[in-house]
């Protein structure tokens, strides 16, 4: 009989290393263990958790539903499908691999996934009793994917999809996988919440945003290649508890995530409770798409509330750059004058620029670029930005005292 090096070698896995002294086997099995069942199919087996929660189920602060318009969010995912698609649409999707490194080497033991039917958020984690029966769980997983056109989930446009891909690859199935659009709520967390929050991990946002604090049950991601390996050498399932644990509040903290993201970005001003940076973050992202009209509305409401100095001398350099394309030369110019009160740099030039091209007042711009040569000599202005400024504003007063003669 082979051994379960040569088995995982003859699937192309390459992330379990199994030790020289092998650790005597106790052969519980995960039936035992976990809450589930051992399915077969056409091809072999698979063991199968599955959980069901009422739609609108509450968790943390928020609830399990998407309710919100999604069309901001397919314009920022550059997903049309996103922006029609239905509840029932949506699949969640979490991995427990054997590695971090991806690729055909990398086995992906446990697969979560989380989709909407009828009035019921149903969550399925397909796991690998026996890296042999691989194909039998990535059948069951095409199945349970067949109604869904749009995968979200966390990193997984640069690591479990490409890694669920190669999967399919390596058992000779074509992936079902391709062709649905993909929406990685990492990235779009990021935007949001990269000003007020010092990480954007799942678990952090869990706690901050969600206000969900995982129980000690719980196994830390980094611990969960290793315990399966453990699995694999003694048979002893018990420690893998905890993954199916972690990985149940990954799907269902990703369902929940989105919503929340779906509801700040389409109707940021409708919260009373809704922090004023993450607001921000929504203006600069409908400034990003182009809603011009959308973006000002939000800088306006923001900077009537209390901001740190540097996000607010931001978002005025910001909206006084809307107003300027948007040909409200009045409002620009009383953010520039504002600016300009608080030594920026950028709002001197904009005035110098006003007066020599708009009014044509040459004395009153040379005025503004001269108090500009004045403030790139300050200590706190680095050396690379002095020359890049001296450059321009020497150009600009040269051409100003040409024009005063």
């Amino acid at each position: 009989m082979p051994s379960i090096k040569d088995r995982l070698k003859k699937l192309g896995v390459k992330g379990i290393e199994v030790p020289v002294e092998v650790k005597p086997r106790l052969d519980y099995p995960i039936e035992k263990a976990v809450d589930g069942r051992l399915v077969s199919n056409s091809v072999g087996n698979y063991f199968l958790v599955e959980r069901n929660f009422p739609l609108g189920h509450s968790y943390g602060n928020a609830k399990l539903e998407i309710k919100s318009p999604l069309d901001m969010i397919s314009s920022w995912a550059g997903e049309s499908k996103i922006a029609g698609a239905e509840i029932e649409d949506f699949c969640f999707v979490d991995t427990e691999t054997t590695g971090l490194a991806g690729g055909s080497g990398t086995l992906a033991f446990m697969v979560g996934m989380g989709r909407f039917e009828k009035e019921e958020f149903k969550l399925a984690q397909f796991f690998l009793k026996d890296p042999g029966d691989e194909t039998a769980m990535l059948l069951a997983i095409e199945e349970f994917l067949a109604p869904c056109k749009v995968l979200v989930s966390f990193n997984g446009k640069a690591f479990d999809i490409p890694l669920m891909n190669a999967r399919y690859i390596t058992n000779m199935q074509p992936s079902p996988f391709k062709g649905l659009a993909q929406l990685d709520i990492l990235h779009l967390a990021r935007r949001l919440w990269r000003d007020r929050l010092p990480s954007r991990t799942l678990n952090y946002l869990e706690t901050e945003i969600l206000e969900i604090k995982r129980t000690g049950e719980d196994t830390p991601g980094w611990m969960i290649p290793s315990l399966y390996n453990d699995y694999l050498l003694t048979g002893d399932s018990r420690p893998l508890a905890g993954v199916f644990y972690h990985n149940e509040i990954d799907i269902l903290s990703l369902a929940t995530l989105t919503e929340v993201l779906a509801k700040i970005i389409s109707d940021p001003l409708g919260s009373e409770d809704a922090h004023t940076l993450d607001l921000l973050a929504v203006g600069k992202l409908n400034e990003d798409l182009g809603n011009r009209i959308e973006a000002k509305t939000i800088y306006e409401f923001c900077l009537e509330k209390e901001l740190p100095a540097e996000i607010k001398s931001r978002t005025i350099k910001r909206l006084s750059y809307l107003y300027r394309r948007s040909d409200q030369m009045p409002e620009a110019l009383s953010l520039w004058w504002q600016a300009a009160a608080d030594r920026e740099i950028y709002a001197h030039e904009e005035l110098a620029k006003y007066y020599e091209h708009k009014t044509r007042d040459f004395v009153e711009a040379k005025k503004w670029t001269n108090a500009a040569l004045v403030l790139i000599k300050m200590p706190e202005i680095n050396r690379f930005e002095r020359i890049q400024w001296q450059e321009k504003l020497d150009y600009r007063l040269d051409r100003l005292n040409r024009k005063i003669k």
